[in-house]
C-alpha cells in the first residue's frame, strides 16, 4: 500500500491548526514529524495525521465520559 503525502496547508485544514502550532507540537513530540521530499519541500504522511486526529478525538470522548 502506498502512502498519500501531504503539504502543511493540507494539515492545516485537516487539523484546524495553525502552521505555528503545529511545528511547535513537532518540537513537543505531540504531532508526526514531517518527511524531506526534496531540500526545498517536506510533507506529511496523511495516514499519521489522521491518526494522531483519531488520537484527540478519542481523549476529548474519554475526558468527558470521567
Amino acid at each position: 500500500m502506498s502512502e498519500q503525502i501531504i503539504k502543511l496547508t493540507e494539515v492545516t485544514t485537516l487539523t484546524g491548526l495553525a502552521k505555528s502550532t503545529i511545528y511547535k507540537l513537532i518540537s513537543e513530540d505531540l504531532f508526526p514529524k514531517q518527511i524531506k521530499l526534496t531540500s526545498f519541500s517536506s510533507g506529511w504522511i496523511k495516514s499519521e495525521v489522521d491518526q494522531w486526529i483519531d488520537d484527540r478525538i478519542a481523549l476529548s470522548r474519554e475526558a468527558r465520559a470521567v
